[in-house]
């Protein structure tokens, strides 16, 4: 079954921080890498922050310094700590495989995600 979690998000005030976390499932974890994704308001959905199996992490310019991406193999489970939130950080955060799960009818598979509302 191809699922994933995302919780975590919420509002807070422009310099704080939140973690998001994510259940997915085998399906997709096994995949070489997992992502955090977001989709600003009115925004194609980017990608923020990859991690490996193996636990090599990279990160978008944005967000490099400020967000770590980490996972639990054994859980299935992969995080993202946030700190020093912008209010430009603003957006649906979503949680997938690099490059995402796609169905054998080429559509991409993508969870509900989590929002994070960053305050100035």
């Amino acid at each position: 079954q191809v699922h994933v979690v995302e919780s975590g998000g919420g509002l807070v005030q422009a310099g704080g921080s939140l973690r998001l976390s994510c259940a997915a499932s085998l399906i997709i974890f096994s995949r070489d890498a997992m992502g955090w994704y977001r989709q600003l308001p009115g925004k194609q959905r980017e990608l923020v922050a990859t991690i490996t199996r193996g636990g090599n992490t990279n990160y978008a310019d944005s967000v490099k310094g400020r967000f770590t991406i980490s996972r639990d193999n054994a859980e299935n489970m992969v995080y993202l700590q946030m700190n020093s939130l912008k209010p430009e950080d603003t957006a649906v955060y979503y949680c997938n495989a690099d490059p995402p799960f796609r169905y054998a009818t080429s559509m991409d598979f993508w969870g509900k995600g989590t929002l994070v509302t960053v305050s100035s």
